[in-house]
């Protein structure tokens, strides 16, 4: 399914890191929950990511509404971004939320109009 088909849509989001854990690999600090959506496949072979915003403590598991996509220009893996419903960030609030992980990629930001 293609990621875009998400947005605006209500999801369950898994968190395989959720707030505060360290990258296995990198080391760096998640500031928020991250996670994967449960028998999805994006673009790298996985299961789709989502970034979990407005959400203050670590949970395992989360539903809300997908309010944007993060489309890696240089990696073949997007990233949903979700919020609690009628909760909403701008594309800079997403930028600054995201760049502890982001920051390693070009991306642009996807919405529906």
């Amino acid at each position: 399914m293609d990621s875009k088909e998400y947005l605006d849509k209500l999801i369950t989001v898994k968190m395989d890191r959720m707030l505060g854990a360290k990258h296995p690999k990198h080391g760096f600090l998640y500031l928020l929950n991250y996670g994967y959506i449960p028998g999805t496949i994006s673009g790298d072979g996985e299961e789709i990511d989502a970034y979990v915003l407005g959400v203050f403590e670590p949970v395992e598991e989360f539903t809300g509404k997908v309010i944007a996509i993060i489309h890696r220009t240089n990696d073949n893996d997007d990233k949903l971004v979700v919020a609690p419903q009628n909760v909403n960030y701008t594309d800079e609030q997403i930028k600054a939320l995201t760049e502890f992980q982001e920051r390693f990629f070009e991306s642009i930001i996807i919405r529906n109009k």
